[in-house]
């Protein structure tokens, strides 16, 4: 098996609250690991993550009301940096892209909310698709009771019968010319809502 040479967090973010944030930091703490606050302006911290041998990770979060919004973009090499970075971004669902850099490939795992939603391959080559989310039952099922095109759809049937009650009683040709131009722009929505 391919010995993985670093992994990279490209443009992760992740949230959680100022108890899971505190909890975090009081397990963050390891014979290999140890970490620092440097609180910033505005309610903003900057945690820093740093391994024995000195390599750093720096997270940063941003409190917006009860929630801190973090965010992460950095390259990891240690085994046991990667290991804590790894379980922060699981344990609150990160999202983002993830690469695990391996000598003569990169595997590049996109997160959405802590679930994995595709996986490519990268090599000199080409890149090639290794897995994409399909649709739970459950996200199925919401698109399927979500009515916003429904709604637009009647909306438009109105503003379709306005028209065509103001084209009729009009006499002027502008006005009727104008009209049936905004019938037609009408019609070609309606019909991509309808599809």
């Amino acid at each position: 098996m391919a010995q993985r040479l670093a992994m990279e967090y490209v443009n992760a973010t992740m949230q959680m609250t100022e108890f899971q944030l505190n909890q975090f930091l009081l397990t963050a703490d390891t014979s290999y690991i140890s970490h620092r606050v440097k609180v910033l302006g505005a309610g903003e911290q900057e945690i820093v993550l740093e391994e024995a041998g000195g390599e750093e990770v720096h997270l940063s979060f941003e409190r917006k009301g009860g929630i801190y919004m973090g965010s992460l973009s950095c390259r990891v090499v240690n085994p046991h940096l990667i290991n804590a970075v790894r379980k922060l971004f699981f344990m609150y669902k990160g999202t983002g892209t993830v690469n695990r850099i391996y000598k003569d490939l990169t595997m590049m795992y996109y997160y959405e909310g802590g679930s994995v939603r595709r996986i490519s391959e990268v090599r000199p080559g080409g890149t090639k698709l290794i897995y994409q989310h399909k649709y739970s039952v459950a996200e199925m099922l919401a698109v399927y009771k979500r009515q916003s095109v429904e709604c637009e759809i009647e909306q438009l049937r109105q503003e379709i019968n306005r028209l065509l009650d103001m084209r009729n009683r009009s006499q002027q040709e502008a006005v009727i010319k104008e009209v049936d131009e905004r019938l037609a722009e009408a019609a070609v929505r309606l019909f991509r809502l309808e599809a």
